[in-house]
């Protein structure tokens, strides 16, 4: 058995060892029976000059590697600390595959003994942890990471990791266990060895199951937690009115606990509309405390009333911060306690059931084979079995598809229904006093169509600017090739063995005369609609080809569409839409035909063919939504915003198609304000020039009196933010976007220069950013700076924002969804450049539509939707400056527009009162570094 791990790292002058790149630096720790027992490090000449990059990111130099030894010179070293040893790494087959070239060339054997990779092991073991990077583990952790990218550093940290590993994995209930170890030989490192050996001792061991676990169907879950009852007094239950009780409940939360009459307003404003029956609008300016401001005079109001209030975001983000931050404040606040439940859509819940059935299927993937792991151990840790809890691959995510939780054709296990996770959400959500969801979900309630949440009367929008957007998502439909093409291919032909294959394997085994059913002709049925299928998205990008005569030198482009739309190409993606309509009609014909016979005979059906006929019936309703989608956008006339978006440079695979209302004020008039009984929107940017008209016309709130409050930020602006507008810049509707792009780049560098990165720069269209980004990387004058750029850095909208805060010299360059919903506090944003002022452009298919709308109506299109939106998104930039009391920063604005038309005024009334500097770049930076010290 062996108990020997080295912990190796290295750090090298590239990626390649095949083509020549060299060890610089070598470092291993020795772990012996659970305990570090020898460290060795030393730097490597590699008799080569090291990349400026690898300087900048280890710190080692080619000065510093000068009198190093030559590797040849420590191999036997390296070799003795080896033997009979496990190789450990974080990403072991990185600093393996390179080792064991050098030994090589060195003239000695390679290493050929078991290796683990701590990465693996992390993303078993820590089923949710946001990212697998040594140096988001070692946070996670609290181990102490001084000089990441320094080999002695980093390999003292991922010592530290592993022995961490191992306690988690030797702390797992034997099953988990068990079953982790059937799984892992489909692994990269052998991990199964290491698992064997923990078993026998664990089994010599006979353990003890925790405390929290218990095993329920052959598996290890965490137990629910029985809450005990509470007993309130009357006293507990009255409302706190005047200021000083308030302060006596709110100052139980804090240790040092500072009023906020804005807050304590608020709190009073959402009791008055709750308690009045009446719709609401609050805008609160950062740092008013806008979650403790609503959710303190909800829980007061839900327990006297006995009413459930639900409580709806946009961002995930603001569900978990509520959930894990606002909540435990609530509760340490009140005199009573409150039960508080998320609640999201149902396939964002496991299925027990079906990941039991296909826990030990054969064959599986890599991704899969990893994923049904992480799912063992995340099932000894969750209470929900809710999806965004986990980090999952994309490969995980199509394992995922198979498993997630859904309504079924075959009434579910009863021995199953008792741990169901979604079960369990609907139970808590019925007997809950608040309910946390987002804006779709709540919106669903409004179609019936069995929705999760329970009946509610009250309700706090918050992040309330977004449900406009939202609902029009929700009312409309949207088709895109790549999910089309997913769909159809999930029932493929024959050869591939996919579903079609197990329908007609099914059919024969259940029906003795397979009758007149032809695999052939469903085949070439398949066939016609994978052709059809490519031609209707072919058409679709053609169409919008002919269109775009006037888009010249843009990338991604929306082309509007109309039924109306003749000429050749209108008139052939018309046809082809009707004809791939109909084909797909005729495969729901036809597997409903057989599914109808196998029924039949389902007596004699086992559970693994039911599972399989579940999952047949889930591609039936999904290919008959998708045939709906393609006749509510084609065929049948509707009086919906219609437009393709695509990307000229690959069209067929990143075209999708959309339909949305213009307006859906009437349908949320109607289904939503009209019958709730409180409605209360709140968001830092719902007014503009101080007045909620806009908001109110455009969600259809308008007639219902409702109360509207305005509570300013608790920041003094004027001492926290200077606004700086460059005179020396061009007009931007003057210039070619090539000329606009050349002289905001250059004003960008001086900027950077002066203060020292931690930027923000909010683009209004992606070519610019993406013109912008490139121009500035190929100058070479910011090349000591990380440059991070959403759509062209990889990651989410989360990650590119910690990457920004992990380097102090750092670009981020953000479109949309970067105006708002990203919070960067203190020091990590010093500046923020707004390129132009956010106006969608005319020709965008959904504006075009609601300013033909207005000015058929006799209005001004201009005046009453442009202008206000553009204000409302200019308000979100600018709320992303200042997060806390102590942040400082400076606002550029590039847009002269904002000082040179009478509208712009109304840009700069609808933000808080800051000093503005007009002048050249020049005479603008000198004034930066004596402000941000």
């Amino acid at each position: 058995m062996l108990n020997k791990f080295v912990v190796i790292d290295l750090e090298t002058t590239g990626n390649l060892p095949k083509k020549g790149d060299k060890i610089i630096q070598f470092a291993a720790v020795v772990i012996e029976n659970g305990t570090i027992t020898e460290q060795f490090s030393s730097l490597i000449n590699p008799q080569k000059a090291i990349p400026a990059f690898i300087v900048e990111l280890t710190g080692i130099n080619d000065e510093m590697v000068k009198g190093a030894p030559l590797f040849s010179e420590i191999t036997e070293k390296i070799q003795s600390l080896l033997e009979e040893a496990y190789f450990v790494a974080h990403n072991v087959l990185f600093d393996l595959s390179f080792l064991q070239e050098e030994l090589i060339q060195a003239g000695h054997e390679g290493f050929y003994g078991p290796v683990l990779d701590t990465v693996e092991m992390a993303r078993i073991l820590y089923p949710t942890a946001d990212g697998y990077k040594l140096s988001d583990l070692a946070e996670k952790e609290n181990l102490r990471h001084d000089r990441p990218h320094q080999a002695d550093s980093d390999a003292q940290v991922t010592a530290e990791l592993f022995l961490i590993l191992l306690n988690r994995l030797t702390a797992l209930p034997s099953l988990t266990l068990r079953q982790i170890t059937h799984l892992s030989g489909g692994l990269k490192s052998d991990l199964q060895q290491l698992l064997d050996e923990l078993l026998i001792k664990k089994d010599k061991k006979q353990d003890k199951l925790p405390e929290t676990i218990e095993i329920f169907h052959d598996i290890a879950l965490r137990k629910n937690q029985i809450e005990s009852p509470e007993v309130a007094t009357e006293s507990d239950l009255s409302y706190p009115l005047t200021e000083e009780e308030k302060t006596d409940v709110v100052k139980h939360g804090f240790d040092v606990f500072e009023k906020r009459s804005g807050q304590f307003k608020m709190m009073d404003t959402v009791y008055q509309a709750l308690q009045s029956q009446r719709h609401a609008l609050i805008e609160a300016g950062t740092g008013v405390g806008k979650s403790l401001g609503y959710l303190l005079p909800m829980a007061y109001f839900t327990k006297i009333h006995k009413h459930p209030i639900v409580v709806s975001t946009h961002t995930i983000q603001l569900q978990e911060q509520i959930l894990k931050k606002e909540i435990p404040l609530l509760a340490a606040i009140l005199p009573f306690r409150i039960r508080t439940v998320l609640l999201k859509g149902r396939n964002h819940y496991l299925s027990l059931e079906k990941f039991y059935q296909t826990l030990m299927d054969e064959n599986d993937n890599y991704d899969t084979t990893l994923t049904k792991m992480q799912i063992l151990v995340w099932l000894t840790e969750t209470e929900t079995g809710d999806k965004d809890e986990l980090n999952l691959s994309s490969g995980g995510l199509i394992y995922w598809n198979k498993i997630k939780n859904e309504t079924t054709v075959y009434s579910q296990n009863q021995q199953w229904q008792e741990r169901d996770f979604y079960i369990k959400a609907k139970r808590a959500a019925h007997d809950a006093d608040i309910i946390i969801t987002n804006h779709s979900l709540l919106l669903s309630d409004i179609k019936g169509d069995g929705s999760i949440l329970p009946k509610f009367e009250y309700v706090v929008i918050d992040e309330g600017h977004h449900l406009e957007k939202v609902a029009g998502q929700f009312f409309g439909d949207s088709l895109d090739y790549l999910s089309t093409r997913l769909l159809v291919g999930q029932f493929g032909v024959f050869e591939q063995k996919q579903l079609l294959y197990e329908l007609e394997k099914l059919l024969s085994q259940t029906i003795v005369n397979k009758l007149n059913f032809q695999t052939s002709e469903m085949n070439q049925l398949v066939i016609d609609i994978n052709y059809e299928m490519d031609e209707f998205f072919k058409m679709i990008a053609l169409f919008a080809k002919t269109k775009l005569s006037n888009k010249k030198g843009f990338n991604r482009v929306k082309i509007r569409y109309a039924h109306t739309d003749g000429g050749k190409e209108g008139n052939g993606l018309k046809h082809c839409a009707e004809r791939f309509s109909f084909l797909l009609k005729d495969l729901h014909a036809k597997i409903s035909e057989r599914l109808d016979l196998i029924n039949n005979d389902s007596e004699s059906l086992a559970k693994e063919q039911q599972n399989k006929i579940e999952e047949i019936y889930l591609f039936l309703k999904e290919l008959s939504e998708l045939r709906d989608t393609i006749m509510n956008c084609f065929i049948k006339e509707s009086k919906d915003v219609k437009w393709i978006e695509m990307d000229t440079r690959s069209p067929q695979n990143v075209t999708t198609f959309i339909a949305q209302p213009a307006s859906v004020a009437a349908s949320l008039k109607k289904f939503f304000f009209q019958k709730k009984k409180a409605v209360i929107l709140t968001s830092a940017t719902l007014t503009v020039n101080n007045s909620f008209d806009y908001m109110m016309k455009e969600i259809g709130m308008d007639s219902d009196s409702p109360i509207q409050m305005t509570i300013p930020s608790p920041f003094e602006y004027n001492k926290q933010v200077q606004l700086f507008i460059p005179e020396d810049l061009p007009e931007v509707n003057t210039v070619t976007l090539d000329d606009y792009v050349i002289a905001i780049t250059e004003h960008i560098i001086t900027i950077a220069e002066a203060t020292k990165g931690r930027m923000l720069i909010l683009f209004t269209a992606y070519d610019m950013l993406k013109k912008t980004y490139e121009l500035i990387k190929e100058s070479g004058f910011l090349d000591e700076f990380v440059l991070i750029a959403q759509g062209i850095t990889s990651g989410s909208r989360t990650r590119l924002t910690r990457n920004f805060q992990r380097y102090d010299k750092a670009i981020l360059f953000g479109t949309s969804s970067f105006w708002e919903g990203v919070d960067i506090p203190g020091e990590d944003l010093s500046c923020l450049v707004i390129v132009r002022l956010p106006f969608s452009p005319p020709d965008e298919p959904l504006t075009e539509a609601k300013c033909q709308l207005i000015a058929q109506g006799g209005g001004n299109p201009f005046s009453e939707y442009s202008l206000p939106e553009a204000i409302l998104r200019f308000k979100q930039g600018f709320g992303r400056l200042i997060r806390t009391e102590n942040d400082r920063g400076v606002m550029f604005v590039f847009d002269k527009r904002i000082i040179t038309t009478k509208y712009g005024k109304s840009f700069l009334q609808s933000i808080p009162s800051v000093p503005i500097k007009k002048g050249t770049i020049d005479e603008l930076v000198l004034r930066i570094q004596p402000w941000l010290k």
